[in-house]
């Protein structure tokens, strides 16, 4: 692999990317090294990196954890949750990346294909690797 020393550097960095995406600073830092960044996920950290896994949503029968953000686009409030399946989650936090793998690999093929989620008001995607990203437009609040 080009930029890794070992398959397991590209293994640690993917993982470090999916705890990273659900939010969860102290679930990646084992994962980084220096070079990628580790101190700053290490104690006080800064804006932009400072999203906190916080949030959980069953999104196409799926328990998923992770953060979300609220945006705005053309002054209409969005809400945007990324995260991974829970139980895969609990895998990558217990530094299990093997078992998370096999796991990971099993269900590739067998994700819902669907890209709306009713109960969820909006579209879902989920990745193959079990990350997903959902999207809703939030309802209008008086001011």
């Amino acid at each position: 692999m080009i930029g890794y020393t070992t398959q397991w550097d590209a293994i640690r960095t993917g993982a470090a990317g999916l705890t990273a995406f659900a939010g969860d600073a102290a679930a990646t830092v084992p994962y980084l090294t220096g070079r990628q960044g580790r101190k700053r996920y290490e104690g006080i950290s800064h804006a932009a990196i400072g999203s906190v896994q916080d949030a959980d949503h069953e999104l196409l029968g799926i328990p998923f954890v992770g953060t979300d953000h609220v945006l705005r686009l053309n002054r209409t409030r969005v809400e945007a949750f990324s995260g991974v399946a829970e139980d895969l989650f609990e895998l990558l936090a217990e530094r299990r990346l093997t078992r998370y793998r096999e796991e990971a690999h099993a269900r590739c093929s067998s994700w819902p294909t669907a890209t709306w989620d009713d109960d969820w008001d909006g579209p879902v995607s989920i990745h193959p690797d079990g990350s997903v990203l959902a999207l809703r437009v939030l309802p209008e609040r008086d001011c």
